[in-house]
């Protein structure tokens, strides 16, 4: 799939979920489904009062999706509750859920590395295509070929709450940003990337 131009994309909030005790400690995620902890709930929140702050009751009209993993899930639902907005009322699609790591899930890069030095080398030469070892593995190619049809779907001014790779796979798609600079991007999960008439900005 050819992805259309992003000016052609409605205006889009798209939010990584806040942290979790993996991300603090550097664990990959992947498709595990590991819950906020108290630093992911403030940064949600965050979000939630600039979203309120910009969009006021205007808010109201947008569409909303999240990743239906927890973490996506619990964010969307603290946004909303800022929003003034009932919390479960928004749609869940299976493509945002987060890139699976395979048999790597649950293990710091350090812990990866003393495992499996040889696979975690290929990955660092080729991070964008590199598939990990075990059942259900992805790599970002593959990812964005997943996720694609969801930014395209896109027909109205949405708030998205997903997962670190789907922003990276976004950024390449729309952004104008290589593969191995996406692949190496730090994705905030207390600000929030906003497409608006093409332009992209962290917010």
């Amino acid at each position: 799939m050819t992805p259309r131009d992003a000016a052609s994309l409605p205006l889009l909030y798209l939010c990584r979920h806040g942290q979790t005790d993996w991300n603090a400690d550097g664990r990959l995620q992947g498709q595990s489904d590991i819950p906020l902890n108290s630093t992911g709930r403030a940064q949600a929140s965050r979000n939630g009062t600039y979203l309120r702050n910009v969009l006021g009751e205007a808010a109201a009209t947008f569409d909303f999706v999240s990743s239906p993993m927890g973490r996506a899930s619990e964010t969307m639902r603290i946004i909303r509750r800022t929003l003034r907005l009932p919390e479960d009322d928004f749609r869940r699609d299976e493509r945002l859920r987060e890139i699976h790591f395979g048999d790597w899930q649950g293990f710091t890069l350090a812990e990866v590395k003393a495992r499996d030095p040889a696979g975690l080398a290929t990955r660092k030469r080729d991070k964008w295509n590199f598939v990990p070892p075990g059942e259900g593995a992805e790599n970002y190619s593959g990812l964005s070929a997943r996720v694609a049809p969801v930014f395209e779907a896109l027909d109205r001014p949405t708030i998205m709450t997903a997962h670190g790779g789907i922003t990276r796979a976004f950024l390449c798609l729309y952004g104008g940003v290589s593969e191995v600079r996406a692949a190496q991007e730090d994705i905030h999960q207390d600000r929030i990337l906003r497409v608006e008439r093409g332009i992209l900005a962290w917010v």
